[in-house]
């Protein structure tokens, strides 16, 4: 089959087009035809590795110390049909139209991929196309996560900095979904889309500056890990939550000072996705309550191109690959 694969820890350039082994699945695992998977900004800081050194040396323990070993095939999230399961799996069959994550697993860049059956599948949702659904596990789920600890009711106020994104685009659809009044940060060529999701204000980040304005929100999620938490104290009540999805340092020292002060409270849980996320999810998007934002789509073995597009930081959503 063919497969992007993970040659060393670089530029996009480390990314090559190859046929490799098709798997065979274990009894309790999924054999599926992927459709279509993903880019995001975590793939391409996964394939510099770069991350801070409390998270680059485990990833390297676990990926290659020095390299990516063996045959590593990047990729996270996919969409497909199970075309063969092991002697174990009960709850999908042949045919069956999927979406997950494959999180450390990674090797969704794929034709082919091998997933348990116990892991982060579900049936893909109907209203949406293979392309649409391969968006949701990492971005959809992550939100939902983050939301949910964060406690966001009927209400509220809900500033996401970051909207724009693959986590953010799903982050307003879904604290409105749950009653919040949402402001939604990001560059000027993504508020038109942001508006159309359903946020109630927009800011243009590049024009305004949050804590000057005055407002005060319940909730901050902070997508990027941009913010500063001493700077952004005032704009938050005083039982506010503050959710950070990519927090660096120096926010996991202040979110542990916001902790300490008051009925303040951060947020910095890493999400793991989970088969009853992306059912909950499905459920939302066939209702029609929750819809895909893809910038572009590039065939697999442009996947250089696809990464080194979305290292400009302009892309609106997602960035899907079709297989």
């Amino acid at each position: 089959m063919k497969a992007i694969v993970w040659t060393a820890y670089g530029s996009p350039d480390v990314l090559q087009l190859r046929e490799v082994a098709t798997p065979t699945p274990k009894p309790a695992e999924l054999l599926i035809r992927v459709h279509a998977t993903t880019v995001t900004a975590g793939d391409c800081e996964m394939r510099r590795l770069d991350f801070p050194l409390y998270l680059a040396l485990p990833i390297r323990l676990w990926v290659g110390l020095l390299k990516p070993r063996g045959t590593t095939i990047p990729g996270t999230e996919f969409s497909g049909e199970v075309v063969a399961v092991g002697a174990e799996v009960a709850q999908f069959r042949v045919g069956d139209a999927v979406y997950g994550s494959a999180g450390m697993r990674l090797g969704t860049a794929a034709e082919l991929t091998c997933q348990p059956e116990a892991g982060a599948v579900a049936r893909k949702p109907s209203a949406m196309t293979y392309d649409e659904a391969a968006t949701v596990p990492f971005g959809g789920c992550d939100a939902l996560h983050f939301l949910r600890r964060g406690e966001v009711g009927p209400g509220e106020r809900v500033l996401i900095n970051g909207a724009g994104g693959s986590i953010g685009t799903y982050a307003v659809q879904l604290a409105k979904h749950f009653g919040a009044e949402v402001t939604a940060v990001d560059s000027a060529a993504k508020l038109e889309m942001l508006r159309a999701l359903g946020a109630d204000e927009v800011v243009d980040y590049t024009r305004e500056d949050v804590p000057a304005s005055g407002a005060v929100y319940d909730v901050i999620f902070d997508v990027v890990g941009t913010l500063s938490l001493p700077r952004i104290a005032p704009s938050l009540a005083a039982d506010g939550r503050v959710l950070l999805a990519n927090p660096g340092m120096s926010q996991r020292l202040d979110a542990r000072r916001l902790g300490r002060t008051g009925s303040r409270r951060a947020v910095v849980e890493p999400s793991s996705p989970t088969a009853a996320d992306l059912d909950y999810l499905r459920g939302l998007a066939d209702a029609g309550k929750l819809r895909a934002v893809i910038d572009r789509r590039y065939p697999l073995a442009e996947m250089r191109e696809a990464h080194r597009y979305v290292e400009t930081g302009h892309k609106q959503g997602h960035v899907v690959i079709t297989v």
